[in-house]
């Protein structure tokens, strides 16, 4: 893994508040009255190894940690973020919380509601993590612990695509919709979406974006959060275009993306799609979906296609950093949790169980699967990786990106209206 390689606009300076409301218990518990330490810890893995995971670290830190319990609580992926901001405003957060750093985090470093974490990261954490540190940085200070590096790409089934002619991976826009056309005249729908969950069909959205903007123009918009460049309409205009071939499932409207057979994961895992746009945490979706309940064994990968006329380097790739911050009250023993997480062995059972690439270059010989060593590949070769554009911008804009995108999707929108839906929230 390339780990000298910076997320695009991953260090922000950025003023705003979190759109919090009401209140509920978080579960916060810190030190009791024996003495013992109790940690909370918010994650998204609600079944399988991912799961399991969870359980087995939080189980060996606390037999290394006499005194020290984890209490742990799954939370379904879609549902993490509102949950997650309801409990930090009600003042009664998760000790230990996913994030992803950009405008989502630079929110809630801003409420003063995350740890900084600069001078509690031990040096073998930062030499083995590198800068994946840095989509955790806000102003100069670290605010979490990267356990995960997810560029993203368009996951395949290879033999679909053989059995439909597609021979080689489309390097452009124009190649994907020709091997579309191959592959819809066989029966099988093109490419999967799971509109209903709103970010997979903005995805399509954001590589467009990464594809028509410069660097300068993305890393911008993370400070002022407005589309005020040509290019976001472009790559509006370009999807537009992309739509009007109807590559996408009957019914990807009403899609979830990971939430059984029938979610767009479900339809690469079963078959019943040839390709799925999606970060590098998807092969164990997928896996997860499949009759056996096993790796999809004709698993493929490429880099999202080149698009003339824009402003992006060409091989620049949209992605993220997941990883997991302390709420600002926790017990000290939560830092002491976050280097536990990083080291060698516990990140080589994270890309084993989620099937997906480690943050950490120390545990990059635990990944196996062919799709996500070519997305190893890529991602080594690439100019930069920009962070999801709900992610850097914020969770306000965010939203508003996301449902404009989906508007359009529905043919209820258009490319200025997700200009205008941007810069709206962005006033606000």
């Amino acid at each position: 893994m390339n780990t000298r390689k910076i997320l695009a606009g991953a260090a922000l300076a950025v003023a705003g508040t979190l759109a919090l409301g009401g209140c509920a218990a978080g579960g916060g518990s810190g030190q009791n009255a024996d003495g013992s330490v109790t940690l909370t810890l918010w994650h998204n893995s609600t079944t399988g190894d991912g799961k399991k995971y969870w359980e087995d670290t939080a189980a060996a830190f606390e037999a290394a940690n006499p005194g020290v319990t984890i209490e742990i609580q799954a939370v379904q992926n879609e549902e993490m973020d509102g949950k997650l901001q309801t409990a930090l405003n009600s003042g009664d957060a998760p000790d230990l919380f996913m994030a992803r750093g950009g405008g989502k985090l630079a929110d809630i470093v801003t409420a003063g509601q995350a740890m900084d974490l600069t001078d509690k990261i031990s040096a073998d954490a930062k030499t083995a993590l590198g800068s994946s540190l840095s989509a955790f940085e806000i102003d100069g200070k670290n605010y979490g612990m990267p356990v995960a590096v997810l560029p993203s790409g368009i996951f395949t089934s290879q033999d679909l695509l053989t059995a439909a002619g597609v021979t080689a991976a489309p390097k452009t826009i124009a190649e994907l919709e020709a091997a579309n056309a191959k592959i819809k005249a066989t029966g099988v729908a093109p490419i999967a979406v799971g509109a209903k969950d709103a970010w997979p069909a903005a995805h399509w959205y954001y590589n467009f974006a990464l594809r028509a903007c410069s660097k300068d123009v993305l890393d911008s918009a993370a400070a002022s959060r407005s589309f005020d460049d040509p290019c976001w309409l472009k790559a509006g205009e370009d999807l537009q275009s992309f739509l009007a071939t109807q590559p996408f499932n009957d019914g990807f409207l009403t899609t979830a993306a990971q939430q059984g057979a029938g979610s767009s994961a479900g339809l690469l895992a079963n078959h019943q799609a040839a390709m799925e746009l999606m970060g590098a945490w998807d092969p164990g979706v997928i896996a997860s979906l499949t009759p056996d309940e096993q790796p999809l064994a004709d698993l493929g990968w490429f880099p999202f296609p080149e698009v003339s006329g824009g402003d992006g380097e060409p091989g620049a790739m949209m992605g993220g950093v997941d990883g997991y911050s302390c709420w600002v009250n926790a017990p000290a023993q939560c830092t002491d949790f976050l280097n536990f997480l990083v080291n060698k062995e516990n990140q080589e059972a994270y890309a084993k169980a989620f099937q997906t690439l480690p943050a950490s270059s120390e545990a990059e010989g635990a990944v196996t699967t062919p799709a996500l060593k070519s997305v190893l590949e890529a991602y080594a070769k690439a100019p930069y990786v920009s962070v999801w554009l709900d992610t850097l911008y914020g969770q306000n804009v965010g939203n508003a990106l996301n449902v404009a995108v989906v508007d359009m999707f529905a043919g209820k929108g258009s490319p200025q209206g997700i200009v205008d839906a941007v810069n709206a929230a962005a006033s606000r």
